[in-house]
């Protein structure tokens, strides 16, 4: 039923004798500037409660910003909801503010950081995206900073960046301009400004834009471009202090206490939460119950419309596909009790006595209403993408990914996408490892009348132009396209509220077979 894991016991640490065997000094750093680079570890203690706390507030950011991603937002959308929120829980200030809390504004950044370096150092595919969604945070905070406190920053990392001569540019200039695309007008501005030189490997994406010469492998950058090689300088640390720690962890001597925060934080990583009120659900002015479950399938996504098909032909779903389906009903808004009756007549194969002994006590758990009583979220796309894939007989899991792809077309006929460009396009989204974006564009295929519609009546401004990142999502915005002014009570959209240490959304503390 449930996993139950001893009690280690705590052992206690000598924080100072530990980092002295390290050869670091055990001393406060002195955060001289806003931005950092993390290069240097930090020493000094801090309390349990604030290593948790203050990872959980980065989490919140990196979360944000994976999700902004996921929905393609523009630079300005994105710049508007990753600078409140990292102004809410960081509050970094620049030199010049007459700011008190400064230093511990910015120890709370540097040990943020520090911490989730171990809680995602630990697969490649997590490495990925903490480079990512931090690279993305450090541009932000780099793009915001005050210009001279920026360059002071910038002349502190020591780049062996070369300098060209005012002998080189003037012999290099029509090269120069040439390789940079430079016209006329900007000419002498640009060269006034300046121009170094590293190698090309440091500046791939300058050169994918053929924005820099390229002379004996070497690329020539104008000092204009110096963000594009601090940011690849930023990313390219990360990574390699990532692997770093990556092969370090196996052999770390961490008091037991932090293991289950850092597994906590790993699995939370950008997961979005859907937020359910918990009240039944009225759909065209009736309780959802168990009874319209079969007449709402038609507004689920691709992957709970298997997993109800199964159910419904086979009679019987395996513990994965059990509670994705259970944790997307809740969030439908399908009460414990209606659950708990839903799930009865579709187990019509088994007895009553087994179906008390060995399933009603899962479905009140995945409610909060047994055993530890949490409070367990619908899963999102994300947290579908990365847990157990289906073996033989499951069908849990994102059809985008595991359907073999002429079954998937299958599929997409039997939601009523039959055209071929469509299907073209799914297939080439699916090959690129795009899944949400293939269920985005089945949705706006097969809501197109409606949202031509809701953007006529905008005013011509469409309201769903971002990608799908929770099923709860597809099925409140199907079912409220379809039947407009009838959603009372529905839960919020999905919301890039990361799981956390005490938080919900880490399904697999739960058996249900």
């Amino acid at each position: 039923m449930f996993r139950q894991e001893s009690v280690k016991r705590v052992r206690a640490i000598d924080s100072k004798k530990h980092w002295a065997s390290t050869g670091a000094e055990f001393n406060p750093i002195d955060y001289t500037h806003r931005l950092n680079f993390y290069n240097t570890p930090p020493t000094t203690e801090i309390t349990l409660d604030e290593f948790e706390q203050w990872a959980i507030d980065r989490l919140r950011i990196l979360g944000e910003i994976e999700s902004c991603l996921y929905r393609n937002m523009t630079l300005t959308e994105l710049t508007a909801i990753i600078s409140k929120l990292d102004k809410d829980l960081f509050s970094l200030s620049a030199n010049t503010a007459k700011d008190s809390k400064k230093p511990e504004q910015r120890r709370k950044d540097h040990y943020s950081h520090y911490i989730l370096r171990l809680a995602f150092a630990r697969s490649e595919d997590l490495r990925k995206r903490f480079v990512a969604a931090e690279t993305v945070l450090f541009k932000l905070r780099y793009n915001s900073d005050d210009s001279g406190e920026r360059q002071e920053f910038i002349e502190s990392l020591g780049f062996d960046w070369e300098l060209l001569s005012a002998g080189e540019k003037a012999a290099m200039r029509a090269d120069l301009l040439a390789g940079t695309g430079t016209k006329s007008p900007d000419a002498d501005a640009v060269m006034e400004d300046g121009f170094f030189k590293v190698d090309w490997e440091r500046v791939y994406d300058l050169v994918d834009q053929r924005k820099v010469l390229l002379r004996g492998g070497k690329a020539y950058v104008p000092n204009s471009q110096q963000p594009s090689l601090v940011f690849a300088e930023f990313s390219a640390r990360l990574e390699k202090a990532l692997e770093l720690t990556a092969r370090a962890l196996p052999r770390l001597d961490e008091d037991d206490r932090l293991i289950p925060i850092l597994d906590h934080l790993s699995r939370g990583f950008a997961a979005p939460e859907y937020n359910t009120s918990m009240t039944a659900t009225t759909l065209n002015g009736a309780s959802l119950t168990a009874a319209v479950v079969d007449d709402l399938a038609q507004y689920f996504p691709m992957c709970m419309r298997q997993l109800h098909t199964t159910l419904r032909r086979e009679k019987k779903l395996l513990h994965n596909g059990r509670l994705q389906y259970t944790l997307f009903l809740k969030g439908v808004g399908l009460s414990v009790d209606e659950a708990v009756i839903f799930w009865r007549k579709s187990f019509s194969r088994i007895d009553d006595d087994r179906f008390q002994k060995e399933y009603r006590y899962n479905i009140r758990h995945a409610y909060g209403l047994e055993g530890t009583r949490r409070n367990y979220k619908p899963l999102s796309c994300q947290q579908i993408l990365t847990e157990r894939r289906p073996a033989a007989n499951q069908v849990h899991g994102c059809p985008y990914r595991e359907v073999a792809i002429d079954n998937l077309v299958i599929g997409l006929a039997a939601m009523g996408v039959s055209d071929r460009d469509v299907i073209r396009h799914v297939r080439e989204d699916v090959e690129a490892k795009k899944y949400h974006v293939a269920c985005t564009r089945v949705f706006e295929y097969s809501h197109a009348k409606e949202l031509k519609r809701e953007k006529e009546a905008a005013g011509g401004m469409a309201r769903f132009t971002e990608n799908i990142i929770h099923p709860n999502e597809y099925f409140t915005r199907s079912f409220g396209l379809k039947n407009p002014g009838s959603l009372e009570g529905v839960a919020d959209t999905a919301t890039a509220t990361t799981g956390t240490a005490s938080g919900g959304g880490d399904g697999q503390v739960m058996e249900m077979d």
